[in-house]
């Protein structure tokens, strides 16, 4: 978004004052590491201080990937120095919850794998519609002996219930759009024909619409947001399980069957993980 961060790693493009498209571009595999996180930080800022804005629809530039898990080849020292955001939380955290937050509309569209971060946006976001075709939902962190950092604990059981999210957790399987749909993980999944023109109708409607109004309607909906220190928790509990040597092992033996590179363990994580254990 700005010199300091180049490559920029996200794009926004203001359909309207009023609607603005945020689209995720680091291929090949759309990884997250400190560069796009110092994006997105800046991204909410803007969001928050913006009078006009309403809506933002995340999307993605990269085939495949709506957006994928850390960057296990970046430098760990780089994500920890990162200083925590407004919130109090580390950066990441901070950045979800303030768009949940946020007096504007967010919306998810997901075509391809949404892998850890990406169910973490997912999450996060007001709505999300997804590709029944292309999508697939994945927190994968439990298969390789990691915490997931985002809130996916505090998060999945409150939208898809207890038992549905012990399962999605725990089991680090790939959900389909269409199970993601059927358990509540997703608003919708739609033909991927249909996608595109789907969420775009629905921002430009809402981005028609009074913004104190909205805004105050989505204050009062979020009463039932999970606090901050569940937050927290989750994420000291990743930064814990980083370092322990079940995760450093497992995170090398799938490196060394392809993983963070484009082929079939990226394509298949769910499948691979299983094969870990």
């Amino acid at each position: 978004m700005t010199a300091a961060t180049n490559p920029v790693e996200i794009k926004v493009a203001r359909q309207s004052p009023a609607y603005w498209r945020v689209t995720i571009d680091n291929p090949p595999i759309n990884v997250m590491g400190p560069p796009m996180i110092a994006e997105f930080h800046e991204l909410i800022g803007a969001l928050e201080a913006d009078e006009q804005v309403r809506v933002v629809v995340f999307d993605s530039a990269v085939d495949g990937y709506f957006l994928n898990h850390s960057d296990f080849l970046a430098r760990f020292e780089d994500l920890a120095a990162m200083p925590p955001g407004p919130t109090g939380l580390p950066q990441w955290p901070d950045c979800l919850v303030r768009l949940t937050r946020a007096p504007v509309v967010s919306i998810a569209l997901i075509r391809g794998r949404a892998t850890g971060n990406g169910s973490e946006l997912t999450l996060a976001c007001d709505m999300s519609f997804a590709s029944r075709e292309r999508t697939i939902l994945s927190q994968w962190e439990v298969g390789v002996g990691l915490v997931a950092g985002g809130g996916p604990m505090a998060r999945l059981p409150r939208l898809i219930g207890r038992n549905r999210a012990m399962e999605v957790l725990l089991s680090s399987e790939d959900i389909s759009g269409d199970q993601a749909e059927a358990y509540g993980y997703v608003n919708r999944a739609l033909p991927d024909t249909d996608l595109d023109a789907f969420v775009d109708a629905l921002a430009t409607r809402i981005a028609g619409f009074d913004k104190l109004a909205i805004a105050n309607t989505k204050r009062l909906v979020n009463t039932s947001l999970p606090p901050d220190v569940e937050i927290a928790a989750g994420w000291d509990a990743c930064m814990a399980s980083l370092g322990r040597p079940a995760a450093q092992k497992s995170i090398k033996a799938l490196l060394a069957r392809g993983f963070h590179k484009p082929g079939d363990v990226e394509d298949r994580l769910g499948y691979y993980l299983g094969q870990l254990a």
